[in-house]
């Protein structure tokens, strides 16, 4: 441990901790600008100037080390001239109009930062050159005219996302913010994760839709749980006399660590599909507006003579984006009291197969956190640029320290750009690529194998030298496989040749859970008399509407209109992810509880409310045991 005296007040702090978060340890308040807990120490901005007994001149806690018996003083006149001509010139560079920007009042540093040093105006003249503002983008604006050059953005860009989309250009005063070699940031490789928006201490990264809505001190936060796939993001939710003002991601959350992506950040805030507002039972051909008495009643009637047929009653299905008190209940419902043989969820046969060898051959699967810790990688199944991108994000970071990073696929990859160990094979040759990769680490002849792989035996040769080599190698597999069974049993094998890790990328928010309660097989129906669709806000596919169109007797929980409650004999309107509560279990077997951010419409209910209604109508038991496993049982 070290010990040093801050302004007086003596701690003692672990070796390698910086002056400046010393001094946040002691109470003591020292400005910043381009430091960011989330971002290495960078020291560019010289705000954090501090007098440190027996150096020559002011240091940046930032990036100082703490030394032992090191005393510092943080509010010398010396100190405070310093930070006054630093804001000063920063003010005089650009057009800082404050009164015109929409961070102004509260949620700029910079202006928070003038104030603390009692500024009132510039005290030297501003560059009146204009910069141009940079609008292409579809979720955010770029205005250079507020940027401070503090490069948090680029930072951010690189150490949270990996994608190093944004730079640097020209030099001096003439420095500009860009997105690849100066293009419009709309046509960048820009992925969209926002993380450079939540980082800028001023406006010049605002997004489209929360700008001038209310200061952060107007809003409402509630930290919940993303549920846009199985990574389960921790984000804080700002809501404004419950409308949703944006999403940021949490900094404190375990999972992801403050880092999103454009499903869960943007997505939410541009929904546009109408609301589900009120019962409605399909009378004369036409579905009208009726009251929750009568649509459960015509339910009830329906399905009170269909308890206990298991081939011919209910074929049920469930949204894995609902939180597993729904799930559970669903399954008694259906399954232990209807007896119904066809109870799933929309995740349906999908990875049916992979939990049910999961469970055969005794898999511990690895966890996110291993992506980051790794020095190999490989991907199969799964383009992680477009799916579960937080995910991509932990693996496109790692490549910068030495992380080999082999993704296989049959086509073109997100991830090829970052790594040049991009492999590409034939298409459905997952499981003839695995098996030659098994076999070529174990010295035996495999051409026929690798001749439909579609590779080369070099290419094979690199491949198993890299897993061979790496400490920590990790298999990241999805479920794109044309033989699920045994690509999955290969790549089982492989990774206990190699010493890998398996990391299993997944399904949607609650796929794990699902799992746990057997709502994974295919669904269809086969005689049965009706068809009960538990669609909370998911929007359904052509495929699932395709399978229940000819139901004699539809019934669908949802939040949105669609195609699917069109074709609806009963239509109940349910919450939306913002307007519950419950818990999620992530692809790492984490649980972890959402918490309601928005107030629902007033005669909307939650989805496990109307299911525990309807089990009330129909005379059921449920019961409430435990609801999830601690970890993965699957």
């Amino acid at each position: 441990m070290i010990h040093i005296k801050i302004d007086g007040k003596e701690l003692e702090v672990p070796e390698g901790t910086t002056v400046l978060n010393a001094a946040r340890q002691a109470g003591v308040d020292i400005p910043t600008l381009c430091d960011h807990p989330a971002l290495e120490p960078y020291g560019g901005c010289r705000l954090c100037l501090v007098e440190v007994e027996g150096a020559r001149t002011l240091q940046p806690a930032c990036t100082m080390p703490a030394g032992n018996n090191m005393v510092v003083h943080t509010a010398t006149e010396k100190v405070k001239s310093a930070r006054k001509f630093v804001l000063s010139m920063i003010f005089s560079e650009r057009n800082h109009f404050c009164m015109y920007c929409q961070v102004s009042g509260g949620d700029c540093e910079l202006q928070n930062a003038a104030y603390g040093e009692d500024m009132t105006h510039w005290p030297i003249q501003p560059n009146w050159q204009p910069y141009e503002v940079d609008a292409s983008h579809p979720y955010f604006v770029m205005d250079h005219n507020r940027c401070i050059l503090c490069r948090r953005c680029v930072r951010a860009c690189a150490e949270l996302s990996g994608n190093f989309t944004l730079g640097m250009e020209e030099r001096g005063a003439k420095t500009i913010l860009v997105a690849d070699l100066g293009i419009p940031l709309g046509d960048s490789s820009c992925i969209s994760c926002g993380s450079c928006i939540q980082v800028c201490p001023t406006g010049a990264l605002i997004d489209r839709w929360s700008a001038y809505l209310g200061k952060d001190k107007d809003t409402q936060s509630t930290q919940t749980v993303c549920i846009g796939c199985s990574v389960g993001c921790g984000i804080e939710v700002l809501s404004r006399n419950n409308n949703l003002v944006r999403v940021e991601g949490n900094w404190d959350a375990e999972v992801n660590g403050g880092v999103l992506c454009e499903v869960g950040r943007f997505l939410p805030m541009v929904e546009e599909r109408d609301r589900v507002v009120t019962p409605m039972v399909r009378k004369d051909g036409k579905l009208k507006a009726a009251t929750w008495e009568e649509a459960l009643n015509t339910i009830a009637e329906k399905y009170q003579p269909l308890i206990g047929h298991a081939n011919n009653g209910v074929a049920a299905m469930v949204s894995t984006r609902l939180p597993a008190e729904v799930l559970y209940t669903f399954k008694q419902v259906f399954a232990d009291n209807f007896g119904s043989n066809m109870v799933t969820s929309t995740d349906e046969e999908k990875f049916a197969t992979l939990n049910s060898v999961k469970s055969e051959v005794g898999v511990y699967e690895g966890k996110l956190t291993d992506l980051e810790e790794a020095d190999a990688v490989m991907t199969v199944g799964i383009d992680l640029t477009k799916d579960h991108q937080v995910a991509g994000f932990f693996i496109k970071r790692a490549i910068p320290n030495g992380t080999k990073v082999i993704p296989v696929n049959y086509e073109a990859n997100g991830m090829d750009a970052f790594t040049p160990y991009a492999t590409k094979i034939n298409k459905n040759a997952d499981l003839a690529f695995v098996k030659t990769l098994s076999a070529n680490l174990n010295n035996e002849e495999a051409a026929e194998l690798q001749n439909k792989a579609g590779l080369e035996t070099a290419e094979i040769d690199k491949i198993s030298s890299i897993l061979k080599s790496a400490e920590k190698s990790v298999l990241v597999y999805g479920a794109d496989f044309t033989q699920p069974e045994e690509t999955f049993r290969a790549l089982v094998k492989l990774a206990k040749e190699t010493n890998s890790k398996l990391v299993g990328i997944t399904g949607k928010a609650n796929s794990t859970a699902a799992a746990q309660y057997h709502l994974d097989k295919p669904f269809v129906m086969n005689g049965h008399q009706s068809a009960m669709i538990v669609l909370g806000d998911e929007e359904p596919t052509q495929t699932m509407i395709k399978k229940v169109e000819n139901s004699p007797f539809l019934v669908v929980l949802s939040s949105y209109h669609s195609a699917l409650t069109a074709k609806a004999d009963v239509v109940l309107p349910v919450t939306t992810w913002l307007e519950q509560d419950g818990h999620y279990v992530n692809l790492d077997g984490k649980i972890q509880e959402a918490h309601k951010s928005l107030q629902s419409p007033i005669d909307v209910k939650s989805n496990l409310d109307v299911l525990e209604l309807l089990a009330a109508k129909l005379n059921l038991e449920l019961s409430a045991e435990s609801l999830v496993a601690a970890e993965k049982a699957v």
